[in-house]
């Protein structure tokens, strides 16, 4: 059996992209990958043996997800997909949307008028059947919010803008960086430090000029997540981190607001519409995100620059389609975009009875902040053991002295070519257990990573493995050590 492996989990698999496994049940596929490949364990599983909520099964494109399939047997079957978590019709309406029913109604249709300009500037919807002059009335009374305005938000903003959406209301709490420019073409070098909303807002009223742009340069939170999105017709999810993402979905949810859902990792990329119809939720998929460092970010693990556009400009398609009333969407399926191997994938996805938020006995009723880590299970209570923290200074120092010291660095391949560092022993998470035996159990060992998050929980397997001597972590990791790496390679090396 052929068995396709998701970027994000590819450090367990030794990096290949597929295999062949023997087995006609899934249940015997996952018991002989974990013996092809021990380090499966980790990714794969929880510490109780059961399957990590944040991963999903398919068997050509059927989900087998539910433990209960697990013993079926896959007659026919050609190949079984590990995809991990990365962020309806209705009567007839009219002849110009297909049959479907759209999110803005006549009543809002009917106000909008076009004049010369914008029926000159629209010629090319009003040129499709599909659309016409009913279609562009629609997107014009449209009101939709995008929350993040990077990577995803670039292509969405100006599609929708480029479309005649009506207005748009763009959240995003961050100002533009030199590394945004690779893949947030939204901004420029001249907008470097301006809030991002505040580019944003330029580059639309550039495009269209009479299209309303409400920017808000602050977090959303469980206090304001409601009252942000109060009176649109969508909500387009375009973050970077599951805290956002699991916050947008249950206000999108509690306020009856359809969600459209886009990730980016790698070459990767996932696009859904969530909480529309009949269709899931967020939460209906994946119940619960990855524990932190796990599963890397786009940040951590990096994304090639096209690859938010493929998606981005997918998620500005869904959500033309369901302002307008026409065409298929993706409610009840995710759709999975592999650049590099040029695949893609339709997945059925089912809304949950047992879901807290939509589910037949709900008991999440108000949006809520949580503790990513502590959500995990990964913040440390009285009874844990208490992670150790060196800064960047305190390590410098203690290298500059000639400390005896282990410096273990669990990062990905692709990060330590940008940044190094010198000295340091390579062991990536998985390896750790099997691998303990390479540290000195006499001197203190530091583990560094990106951002200081992988690094807890490196220390934490090794603590789980039976290891005895001193850890440490490297405060902020290699993001906040670069500048003195750079100042002191010379000596340390």
């Amino acid at each position: 059996m052929k068995v396709i492996i998701s970027a994000t989990l590819r450090t367990f698999f030794g990096r290949i992209a597929e295999t062949e496994i023997q087995g006609n049940t899934i249940g015997e596929i996952l018991r002989r990958i974990t013996e092809e490949y021990p380090d499966t364990g980790k990714g794969l599983f929880e510490e109780s043996g059961e399957l990590r909520h944040f991963i999903r099964i398919y068997a050509d494109n059927r989900d087998y997800t539910d433990p209960a399939k697990h013993t079926e047997p896959l007659d026919g079957v050609r190949e079984v997909l590990f995809l991990p978590f990365i962020a309806g019709g209705s009567p007839e309406d009219s002849e110009s949307t297909g049959g479907k029913k759209s999110i803005i109604s006549d009543e809002r249709r009917k106000e909008i008028k076009l004049d010369d300009k914008e029926i000159e500037r629209f010629n090319k919807h009003l040129l499709l059947r599909e659309i016409g002059v009913k279609g562009q009335k629609r997107i014009r009374a449209a009101k939709v919010a995008v929350i993040g305005a990077g990577a995803l938000g670039s292509p969405v903003i100006q599609y929708l803008a480029a479309a005649g959406v009506g207005t748009l209301k763009i959240i995003d709490p961050d100002e533009v960086s030199l590394g945004n420019l690779q893949s947030q073409v939204l901004h420029s070098s001249r907008d470097l430090k301006r809030p991002k909303v505040a580019s944003a807002r330029d580059t639309v009223r550039n495009i269209d000029r009479s299209i309303e742009v409400i920017p808000e340069n602050q977090q959303l939170t469980a206090e304001n997540a409601q009252a942000m999105i109060e009176g649109f017709d969508l909500v387009i999810d375009c973050t970077d981190n599951y805290k956002a993402r699991y916050l947008i979905n249950d206000a999108c949810v509690l306020s009856g607001i359809p969600l459209i859902f886009g990730s980016i990792y790698q070459f990767e990329g996932q696009v859904s519409v969530l909480g529309h119809g009949d269709g899931p939720c967020l939460r209906c998929i994946y119940p619960e995100p990855p524990e932190p460092g796990l599963v890397p970010t786009c940040a951590e693990g990096g994304t090639i620059s096209p690859l938010s556009g493929i998606i981005g400009s997918i998620q500005a398609n869904e959500a033309l389609k369901l302002i307008i009333g026409i065409g298929e969407t993706l409610s009840g399926k995710l759709l999975s975009v592999d650049t590099l191997g040029l695949q893609t994938r339709f997945l059925e996805v089912k809304r949950s009875c047992r879901c807290p938020l939509c589910g037949d006995h709900p008991t999440i009723f108000a949006p809520e902040d949580f503790d990513y880590e502590d959500f995990c299970g990964l913040k440390e209570d009285e009874a844990e053991i208490h992670v150790e923290s060196l800064t960047p200074n305190e390590l410098a120092h203690r290298i500059a002295q000639g400390d005896p010291i282990t410096i273990v660095d669990v990062r990905e391949p692709h990060e330590r070519a940008i940044v190094r560092f010198p000295g340091a022993l390579v062991i990536p998470i998985g390896q750790l257990a099997r691998r303990q035996k390479e540290l000195n159990p006499e001197q203190d060992t530091i583990f560094i990573c990106k951002e200081g998050k992988r690094s807890i929980l490196a220390i934490n397997t090794l603590r789980e493995a039976g290891y005895k001597g001193p850890l440490y972590n490297l405060k902020g990791g290699m993001d906040a050590m670069k500048d003195i790496i750079f100042a002191n390679e010379g000596g340390w090396l």
